[in-house]
């Protein structure tokens, strides 16, 4: 793992921090694989349940490094798009834990998550047509399916940011709490998340992401398929049992 990237183990969320905050946290080749080794260790690990997504220095990220840019270097990981999660995001939960800027690249970033928590402070943009360049790791195509289409274009086509407290009003965010405390309230729902049965969370999130692409008449037999296994696994007995006997479940992932 490169210093670029922090990992940290909270029990069994993975709280990744993109440490370059004398760079805002702009992504550079460095930072974008260390994202990307993080998420494969979530996605591998049987321990770890959801991973929190953060910046060190009271910035998310900038977006990419510009002056890596101009050198030929791309933060792109080859077939899964920025920082390896903007193309395949993770199979577990991902949550943004936002402080200050969350721009460009960063912002991108931000939609490959899966829940938002942000300071009132915070702000949001996708500032690449003033630079003459596109929000193409995902801003332009995923933005308008986040949020209100008009929003989302006016957001795209002016470059002009967002506060927190826009964000949620328009959908983009779960909860915005008090300056410095992002990462504290994203790992209270990390933990909430957690808790749950790890193979109902993982098909529900694959559900829910992948739904908009089907057909009305695909859907329920493409349901169907990702949820056989969830419903004859070990986890599922154990869940109803724990129910019957009024305990908390024990999950193996099985």
């Amino acid at each position: 793992m490169t210093d670029a990237v922090l990992t940290e183990r909270h029990d069994d969320v993975l709280v990744v921090t993109i440490n370059r905050p004398l760079a805002k946290n702009a992504l550079n080749l460095d930072a974008a694989r260390g994202i990307a080794d993080a998420v494969d260790e979530l996605d591998a690990s049987d321990e770890l349940r959801v991973a929190v997504l953060t910046g060190a220095g009271g910035t998310f990220c900038a977006g990419m490094d510009l002056k890596a840019f101009l050198t030929g270097e791309s933060p792109d990981i080859e077939g899964r798009g920025l920082a390896g999660i903007t193309v395949t995001p993770p199979r577990k939960p991902l949550i943004a834990a936002v402080e200050g800027w969350a721009l460009a690249g960063g912002f991108e970033l931000l939609l490959a998550c899966d829940l938002v928590v942000a300071s009132d402070t915070a702000k949001f943009g996708v500032p690449e047509v003033s630079r003459s360049l596109v929000a193409a790791a995902g801003g332009a195509l995923l933005l308008p399916r986040r949020i209100p289409y008009a929003i989302a274009v006016e957001m795209l086509l002016t470059g002009d940011p967002i506060t927190a407290a826009r964000a949620a009003e328009v959908g983009l965010v779960n909860r915005v709490v008090g300056e410095g405390q992002a990462l504290e309230s994203a790992l209270e729902l990390a933990a909430r998340i957690a808790a749950n049965g790890p193979l109902a969370v993982a098909a529900t999130k694959r559900l829910a992401r992948a739904a908009a692409d089907w057909t009305l008449g695909e859907c329920w037999e493409r349901q169907g398929e990702i949820i056989a296994p969830v419903f004859t696994s070990d986890d599922a007995r154990e869940g109803a049992a724990a129910f019957a006997e009024k305990r908390r479940p024990v999950w193996t992932g099985h």
